[in-house]
């Protein structure tokens, strides 16, 4: 599994529709607000032409690409925090998420209803927000009144939760996502069991049903409000006239993503850069296999993905490059070439890497 992505938004702005074009599902889409009530959960698996290549080189005629979870989350409205549209629950199953695909109705249409009757990206984008400031807020109060109650704020480890507790909540109260506070990895660590969800990466996913130029009224107030902010955002353009049709895909600049043969394809790849991920791969005539990793964690503990004896009983590893793969056809001729590499725990994955692990239990 790569990793898991929830789809949010207020209603009727195109997520199961988006998730349905993702996951290859056929999802209620309709017409009015809460179509979806509890998550849909789909997969999407991830295309890398780097694996038919390695399957060809070893024989193997079983592929098995890396993967996203996707859970389309119902749609969220303003006092989502409170349990309005059942938001209560709606907020629970974000917190399970490791990123969040926030996506935006930037088109017209008056056979799609808009929950509040109008079409203002802006103010949508500001709604879904503060609900889900709003959330973490009422998290934190419960967390800082449990430390206290209990008694236990001046153990080590709940003095120093309920210090970073107060600052969030001064940082929450002025309407501030808590991945700006600038918190430390360590002070990051000590919240993790929070599951605050401002502190997770977003995309912004504008649905648009139109193309874009830059005179577009919705692109020029979209892009104004992201100027000097850390939020990434891509532009989807859906044919009005087949919503499961996906015609292009407009990149914002800064971003440099190469486009794919689907635009929704950018959403992993973004994905996969803003979490910091790696693929790596085993190869063998069974089967040719694509993994991720975290970039921040060593090969060790990088394999318990693959299975949790290979991480328990790690000896060492025999790790060859994507490119000398290719080059020299194929493990034999690697090893002839000299260009095998053992390697040891605290080595760090490089993304194409072909690992095979010596392990022992």
């Amino acid at each position: 599994m790569g990793f898991k992505c929830g789809l949010v938004g207020l209603p009727n702005v195109g997520k199961s529709t988006i998730f349905n074009e993702l996951t290859s599902l056929n999802v209620p889409a309709h017409n009015f607000p809460f179509c979806t009530i509890k998550p849909n959960v789909g997969t999407m698996f991830i295309p890398d032409s780097r694996l038919n290549k390695i399957a060809s080189i070893v024989n193997s005629n079983r592929v098995i690409p890396t993967c996203i979870e996707l859970v389309d989350i119902a749609g969220l409205v303003k006092g989502a925090h409170k349990g309005e549209g059942l938001g209560n629950k709606f907020l629970s199953h974000i917190k399970q998420t490791d990123l969040i695909i926030h996506v935006v109705r930037g088109f017209k249409n008056n056979a799609i209803t808009h929950v509040y009757g109008r079409v203002n990206p802006i103010d949508d984008i500001e709604i879904v927000n503060l609900e889900l400031i709003f959330s973490d807020l009422n998290t934190c109060i419960k967390r800082i009144d449990k430390i206290k109650n209990n008694n236990i704020f001046n153990k080590n480890k709940t003095h120093r939760e309920l210090e970073i507790l107060n600052r969030c909540l001064m940082f929450l109260k002025e309407n501030k996502f808590l991945k700006f506070l600038n918190l430390t990895p360590e002070e990051i660590k000590v919240l993790n069991h929070l599951q605050l969800i401002t502190l997770k990466p977003m995309i912004y996913v504008i649905n648009m049903n139109h193309h874009i130029d830059d005179n577009d009224v919705f692109f020029k107030n979209i892009s104004n409000i992201f100027k000097n902010k850390h939020f990434k955002f891509l532009y989807i353009h859906m044919n009005c006239k087949n919503k499961n049709s996906l015609q292009e895909n407009k990149v914002v600049k800064n971003l440099e993503l190469p486009l794919g043969k689907s635009g929704l394809s950018n959403i992993a790849k973004l994905g996969y850069e803003i979490l910091k991920l790696k693929t790596f791969f085993t190869a063998g005539e069974k089967e040719v296999r694509a993994w991720t990793t975290n970039s921040g964690i060593k090969i060790f503990e990088s394999v318990k993905c693959i299975h949790t004896d290979f991480s328990k009983g790690f000896i060492r590893a025999q790790v060859i490059s994507y490119l000398d793969f290719i080059q020299y056809n194929g493990v034999k001729n690697v090893k002839k070439a000299g260009k095998v590499k053992l390697e040891g725990k605290d080595y760090f994955i490089n993304d194409g890497d072909i690992i095979n692990v010596l392990y022992k239990i």
